[in-house]
């Protein structure tokens, strides 16, 4: 083989081995040879202009370095960008050589075309990662001096123009105590440090820094990369947390209602004073222990164990020990929840002994004013039984004066019905103003209700009165006064039926209705009877007033609201004259008095 067949081999395998893309053209830029790599990169394109295959164009590039290799013979180096054979953007860097074959300017240029398509996509990204990234980005050299900040650096702090770093971030003129750049410029280390920087506007701006090493290829330190979080709406953030926590625990300690707060294993974590009064237990003997059985009302069990978000109890008694007597509560419980699920449950128990005082004190005050009322009534009830007594005795006497017998009998059978009267008036005048607890069992209100139907269903059918009990939904059992209930019902009853027996209609009705409405015993007795005007509305619960004439001494209504009123209960009514009366008894079950004891 001879040394030009050889040269000629030894050309072609370089030629083709050259990673780069290596294109020889003509002056008019078409290509005479090409290596595999360029064909990798443009395809193959001997004999095509290169503009067409590395541009897409059909006419040269303005500017084309390879038409100025031509005119001068320098070689050059450029950056472009083109397409490759597929379409694609593609950036490239290209080194224009010319190739002599005489002393009468170059005959070829060759081009040698590096694909940096990659390493500008890695620029890009890392160029924007460093400008876009939400924190404070400097490059800082041995002296101090900030050479490089990043968008989020620019904008807090300003814009460095070889100012040091502790002048730029803090405003000094000397560089920080134990300078975390230092530092790492020190031991090779990141260290990182929690400061108060100023920023450009004076405002203080806190924040955590980060530093770590930037190396060359020997292994020396030449800068350090200086990263900083803003704790601005960090630290916000925690001072709200902070204040919030401390109104939340002045709330809790403050508040005249028990709160306990256990975890999801029923450990206790919070217990206010308030609880501890309630329970009768401090808190000592309490917190980061177990919750007691019995301290919380068994109605809250269902929360307690997740069954149940929350549940209210609207009255209950809370047993104490130590032979305290219970007290009455009322209580609510809800789940509480993190991000990850439920953390545990809170407890709120609402003391309802001051309640209870005051209820008991308002009964008793209006029990005491309607006795007030019925004392200063009572002058002229005697007034009137007195009168009715004067006239027997003198209806008597004159009789036997004359010696006759009707005329005695009239004047002794008006002495015997208010001498009745008498004995009515006295009666209800003690059972009135008797202050003493009422007599309360297991009592069902149903049974009541049919006792007093059935004693007066008689008298009303003898007046073709329809009188009849319905019950809608009938109550359990209740801790109730069944006598004084059925005095109540009773009253209310024998009114309903002479309502009837004095209406202008032939024939009346009187309904009795029971049932059961959130949690209170309702009774509503509805009668088709003459009804009341005003006056008689207004003065309905007066002492001394009746509309029954002679025949009533005006203490029945008194002496049943009164029986209600102990109960813990209402009593109202609405009524039209001439169509009718209803009047409707309400007993709250969580109001009626407790077993052992008086409301």
């Amino acid at each position: 083989m001879t040394t030009a067949t050889w040269a000629e081999v030894e050309r072609a395998r370089l030629f083709d081995d050259i990673p780069s893309g290596v294109v020889v053209l003509d002056r008019d830029l078409h290509v005479v040879d090409h290596n595999q790599a360029f064909a990798r990169l443009f395809g193959a394109c001997q004999g095509e202009p290169c503009y067409r295959i590395t541009k897409g164009r059909d006419a040269p590039c303005r500017g084309c370095p390879v038409e100025a290799t031509f005119e001068d013979g320098r070689p050059r180096v450029v950056e472009q960008e083109g397409r490759d054979r597929h379409g694609r953007d593609v950036h490239y860097l290209v080194q224009v050589t010319p190739v002599h074959r005489n002393g009468d300017g170059p005959e070829w240029v060759a081009a040698m075309t590096t694909d940096l398509t990659a390493t500008r996509r890695l620029q890009h990204e890392y160029q924007t990662l460093f400008e876009k990234v939400p924190c404070f980005v400097a490059v800082i050299n041995r002296d101090h001096r900030v050479v490089k900040a990043n968008e989020a650096f620019r904008r807090t702090f300003g814009r460095p123009t070889g100012e040091r770093c502790h002048r730029l971030y803090l405003r000094r003129d000397t560089p920080c105590p134990d300078c975390p750049v230092d530092r790492t410029f020190e031991d090779g280390r990141g260290h990182r440090q929690r400061r108060i920087g100023v920023a450009a506007d004076g405002r203080p701006t806190p924040y955590m820094v980060f530093t770590a090493p930037l190396l060359e290829d020997e292994g020396r330190i030449t800068h350090v990369v200086e990263m900083a979080l803003d704790l601005t709406e960090h630290q916000q953030l925690e001072e709200r947390l902070r204040r919030a926590d401390a109104l939340r625990e002045a709330l809790v300690e403050a508040t005249h209602d028990g709160i306990l707060v256990v975890d999801e294993d029923r450990h206790v974590v919070v217990v206010n004073p308030a609880a501890e009064d309630l329970l009768g237990r401090p808190r000592e003997v309490l917190v980061q222990r177990p919750l007691p059985e019995g301290v919380v009302p068994s109605e809250l069990e269902d929360v307690l164990d997740g069954r149940a978000d929350r549940c209210r109890v609207g009255s209950t008694l809370l047993p104490v020990g130590d032979g305290e007597p219970a007290r009455p509560v009322s209580a609510a419980a809800v789940r509480l929840r993190g991000d990850d699920g439920p953390i545990g449950t809170a407890i709120v128990i609402h003391d309802l002994r001051e309640l209870k005082k005051l209820e008991e004190e308002k009964l008793e005050a209006e029990r005491l004013a309607a006795v007030g009322q019925t004392v200063a009534g009572l002058a002229h009830g005697i007034k009137n039984i007195i009168t009715g007594l004067e006239g027997g005795m003198y209806v008597a006497s004159s009789g036997m004066k004359r010696g006759d017998e009707e005329r005695i009998r009239t004047g002794w059978d008006m002495l015997v019905r208010n001498m009745g009267r008498i004995s009515e008036l006295t009666r209800n005048l003690l059972a009135f103003s008797r202050g003493e607890s009422v007599e309360c069992e297991w009592t069902s209100p149903a049974t009541v209700a049919r006792e007093v139907v059935d004693l007066y269903r008689d008298k009303a059918a003898e007046h073709g009165i329809e009188l009849t009990l319905e019950v809608a939904t009938e109550p359990d059992r209740a801790w109730m006064d069944p006598d004084g209930l059925h005095s109540c019902l009773a009253n209310l009853v024998s009114n309903a039926v002479d309502a009837c027996m004095v209406s202008e209609e032939p024939t009346g009705r009187v309904t009795v209705h029971l049932t059961e409405e959130d949690g209170a015993i309702v009774f509503a007795i509805e009668d088709t009877g003459c009804g009341m005007d005003a006056e008689v509305t207004r003065r309905a619960f007066s002492s001394f007033f009746t509309t029954k004439g002679k025949g009533g001494t005006g203490l029945g209504l008194l002496l049943t609201r009164k029986i209600v009123q102990q109960h813990g209960g209402s009593i109202d009514f609405r009524s039209v004259e001439g169509e009718g009366t209803t009047f409707r008894v309400v007993f709250p079950r969580d109001r009626l008095p407790r077993p052992g004891g008086t409301k």
